[in-house]
């Protein structure tokens, strides 16, 4: 497909947005207050069973189209033909997708003046696919961003329009840095379309060389294997917030019962039967790892409420020597 320069006179940019997490949703909401675009319309997942009861939610995207008051659509699956005849006939001038949840397929691709563009919460070509902040955390990168792209029929794979990066701070967990990319986002999707459909940027293959597939994650992620080393159960607790959490098991009748572990440190030069609990203090709960210790300072167990250390080991339902996990 030619992608064609829009003329500076001609008006603000005709937009279809596709997205459904809440990772989009300031992206959509900076189009919606720039006059330089239009929003023709939303495109999101249907509404889906949440909660104890299971009723139907709408994603976050839906509930701030409504908002905003702009017409949604909720196709089960993007290439069926008649939705996507419905997009042909709104005559996007581009279309944006951030955190939507399916592959586009070519047929979508094709129909946009200046294409579909994407926006990702990584410096691409690093953390292609489903969770790439969560990757980030797991890996312990020092760094992560932001990528508007260029769609292909890949994933995450189509060229480069702009970057923007942030350290990956100490205190950064999945829900800080998610937040911050958010923003990170929306600002610079707005800055780059203009940009782009003006002809002032060029878009850039991705490099080769870097690329890594960040998966879905799934609850089995989130079980603590206490032979690792503590730094990488401390990145994995960061990175899991607030699904699926990261998790062990400790001993009791009849059953084990399940710990969730929401904030901790890494404790260096502490040794010892990796799972066995160490100490048992008001300034959290010590068990030795693969190497070095980590120190639980916010925790649940099965069936209570989140609580500080201080708060659970007043229960004393832990105590030096127990084993926990696998």
């Amino acid at each position: 497909m030619t992608l064609q320069t829009l003329p500076t006179n001609s008006g603000p940019l005709r937009c279809l947005f596709f997205g459904t997490a809440p990772l989009a949703c300031p992206s959509l909401a900076a189009l919606v207050q720039n006059s330089a675009f239009i929003v023709l319309g939303v495109v999101t997942q249907p509404d889906r069973p949440q909660g104890r009861q299971l009723k139907l939610r709408p994603s976050p995207v839906k509930e701030l189209a409504i908002r905003c008051g702009l017409p949604v659509w909720q196709p089960e699956k993007c290439r069926d033909p008649h939705f996507i005849d419905t997009v042909r006939s709104a005559k996007p001038d581009v279309i944006v997708v951030a955190a939507y949840g399916q592959i586009l397929p070519p047929a979508l691709l094709e129909i946009p003046t200046y294409g579909c563009v994407n926006v990702h919460a990584s410096l691409l070509p690093r953390h292609r696919g489903a969770a790439p902040i969560q990757w980030a955390l797991l890996e312990g990168d020092q760094k992560t961003g932001v990528t508007i792209m260029l769609m292909d029929a890949g994933l995450d794979t189509g060229p480069i329009l702009s970057q923007g990066e942030t350290p990956i701070l100490d205190s950064d967990d999945a829900l800080t840095l998610h937040d911050r990319l958010a923003e990170m986002g929306a600002l610079l999707l707005v800055q780059t379309l203009p940009e782009y459909v003006a002809g002032r940027i060029k878009p850039r293959p991705q490099p080769a060389e870097g690329a890594t597939h960040a998966r879905k994650i799934t609850k089995e992620d989130g079980r603590i294997q206490w032979q690792q080393p503590a730094v990488s159960i401390w990145r994995r607790v960061r990175a899991l917030v607030p699904w699926p959490g990261t998790y062990t098991y400790t001993s009791a009748t009849p059953k084990p019962l399940l710990l969730k572990v929401w904030r901790a440190n890494v404790s260096p030069e502490v040794s010892g039967p990796p799972g066995t609990v160490l100490v048992v203090g008001r300034d959290g709960i010590l068990v030795a790892c693969g190497a070095d210790g980590l120190c639980i300072t916010e925790l649940q167990i099965e069936g209570g409420r989140r609580m500080s250390a201080a708060e659970f080991i007043a229960g004393r339902r832990l105590w030096p020597g127990q084993v926990l996990g696998p």
